[in-house]
């Protein structure tokens, strides 16, 4: 669809959107008159700029039902984040929200190469999280056969992989890398499997993690975005170009902000993405801050699609560390790490006060026991090496300590990348 055509499409689902929540939703109503809002002043999609931003703490704040734009009795789902900070976000669906969001999973499905004939293994919860279900109902949509194996037992996991002969992979990339680690202590060589494609999200990976995960497991590793407070998996997904995620732009109106002043930024320049959903029922939001770090292209992809895309996401506003001044995010560390052959994808970032006032940054990582030839000497330099690498792309030093394989804490969700106790009494 041509660009003018879109946002002829999405113009009305957005001034619908906010009229519904204005009327429906008493904390919209009362956030618009604190600044001087109405859902009149909205006549074009540039108009939106002026509306107020909404908050994961406004959310929070109305715990659990009071941003639900319907009644109870219209709600068939609950979902919720995992509340690590404090009360989870909770998410009501409607039916037709289930119908919109299993659309959206099949669309990006689609899109990462997966066909009718794939077997998909599921190794996301299948609990209040929305990843299991999410992706679950999207690959039934298009015809794909759907293990729904969860989380846990690993070695089970690889058992049915190359039992069922699954071909599509769906999990975090740190539980990828995991299932490649065991799968070899387990005397399977897991590029033998049938795997071909990997769906892969719910956290931020690099483009090193991503060649790392292709080459361990011998597939093609795909990425795809969502949030729990938006809708779940399903936001975009790569195409097979894998040149930017595309952003389902008929359910979602996405702007990029400086995080900051909340100014609005042009295509291209790196910020914090905002959606807005267009359509969905139970639980629409407004000009949502997801913290995410990204970059918008409007520019037709090499696929033919004409949707935005955003950069892979690589980093959160909140994730972000500043180490003596200086802005570090976990993921450029990733990048330094992942060229390094003598080391494996598996670290900590641990930040401590020094003589009790200077912050000092430890970079702790797996040796790769294939590639370490057992030298003191030789350990020493590989520090040194990766010391050195991470100074030029930090601009700050940090030590680097090797530690044995699998010393590290292993995760089957979210990976677990940052240790910050400066705050420690």
């Amino acid at each position: 669809m041509p660009g003018e055509k879109l946002r002829e499409l999405q113009l009305p689902l957005l001034k619908k959107v906010v009229d519904r929540v204005y009327h429906t939703v008493p904390y919209y109503r009362k956030l618009f008159a604190l600044h001087g809002i109405h859902p009149g002043d909205l006549r074009e999609l540039s108009d939106l700029s002026g509306f107020p931003l909404t908050t994961k703490e406004a959310l929070r704040d109305n715990y659990p039902f009071g941003l639900f734009a319907v009644p109870m009795k219209d709600i068939v789902r609950l979902h919720a984040s995992s509340g690590t900070t404090g009360k989870p976000i909770v998410v009501g669906y409607t039916k037709n929200d289930l119908e919109t969001w299993s659309g959206l999973i099949a669309r990006i499905a689609v899109q990462a190469g997966v066909t009718e004939n794939d077997i998909a293994q599921i190794c996301f919860s299948y609990g209040l999280f929305t990843g299991g279900f999410g992706l679950h109902y999207g690959l039934e949509k298009i015809g794909a056969t759907v293990v729904p194996s969860s989380v846990g037992g690993t070695e089970k996991q690889i058992m049915l992989m190359q039992d069922f002969g699954v071909t599509v992979l769906v999990c975090t990339p740190s539980y990828a890398l995991y299932l490649a680690e065991v799968a070899r202590e387990n005397g399977v060589d897991p590029r033998t499997m049938p795997l071909k494609i990997g769906m892969f999200g719910a956290e931020p990976w690099t483009e090193n993690m991503r060649l790392q995960i292709e080459e361990q497991l011998g597939l093609r590793a795909t990425d795809n975005y969502g949030l729990t407070e938006i809708i779940g998996p399903g936001v975009a997904g790569e195409c097979e170009a894998r040149d930017g995620l595309h952003i389902n732009e008929d359910h979602f109106l996405v702007e990029v902000i400086d995080p900051a002043t909340g100014a609005i930024l042009g295509d291209g320049e790196e910020g914090e993405l905002v959606f807005t959903t267009l359509t969905k029922e139970g639980f629409p939001v407004i000009r949502y801050r997801t913290k995410d770090i990204s970059v918008l292209n409007r520019e037709r992809c090499a696929c033919g699609r004409t949707t935005a895309r955003m950069r892979k996401v690589t980093g959160r506003t909140d994730d972000m560390l500043i180490i003596r001044g200086v802005n570090v995010f976990p993921s450029q560390i990733e990048s330094v790490l992942m060229e390094v052959e003598e080391v494996a994808p598996h670290y900590l970032i641990v930040v401590d006060k020094k003589k009790g006032y200077l912050d000092d940054l430890e970079v702790q990582v797996e040796l790769n026991r294939e590639k370490f030839t057992g030298s003191f000497r030789d350990l020493e330099a590989v520090e040194r090496k990766i010391s050195r690498k991470l100074n030029n792309v930090l601009t700050v030093s940090a030590r680097v300590r090797l530690v044995e394989p699998k010393s590290l804490e292993r995760t089957l969700g979210k990976a677990k990348r940052v240790l910050d106790k400066r705050n420690d009494s």
